[in-house]
């Protein structure tokens, strides 16, 4: 199965701010350590840098299917650093690998939703519950980084098996 990366995106450390909205970028290193001048506070502070949780993936398809059920999510919203287009959520599964661009990635486990998810301006406090409901199982996927490589936009995204 191949897909490709419809988009890149990372947010270095911003005092004050969730790692949440990260803007898009057109081609970045992928390291041991996740995405070159990404931070993610949660796995920085709380996780000690675990590298499990080096990079979020999620589906493009995931993100249109939460626009139709009503929910204005774009790509970066929910703090994943790559939006695959062309595979399936269901695909994305622990111990599966991906090659993407000259990386190679295997998924470690699903993202839970979180209360920084409140800070997004269409969700706030009073939709916040609501939102991480219904983002549940939905998040996005961890992976860890097997070999290090650099990945860019349009990138293939493709299955090893």
């Amino acid at each position: 199965m191949t897909g490709k990366i419809l988009h890149l995106h990372q947010k270095p450390k911003t005092p004050g701010e969730f790692g949440l909205r990260k803007p898009l970028i057109e081609s970045c290193q992928i390291t041991a350590e996740g995405m070159q001048g990404d931070y993610n506070d949660y796995r920085t502070t709380k996780k000690n840098g675990h590298r499990d949780m080096a990079l979020l993936v999620m589906p493009a398809e995931t993100i249109d299917e939460l626009n139709r059920e009503g929910w204005p999510v774009k790509a970066g919203d929910m703090g994943e650093n790559i939006v695959t287009e062309g595979i399936p959520y269901s695909t994305l599964q622990p111990e599966v690998k991906f090659k993407l661009g000259s990386s190679v990635i295997q998924i470690s486990y699903e993202c839970d939703p979180c209360y920084k998810l409140h800070s997004l301006p269409y969700v706030g406090e009073d939709r916040g519950p609501e939102f991480v409901k219904t983002t549940m199982g939905r998040r996005g996927w961890y992976a860890r980084v097997l070999e290090a490589g650099e990945v860019t936009l349009g990138s293939t995204c493709e299955l090893i098996e």
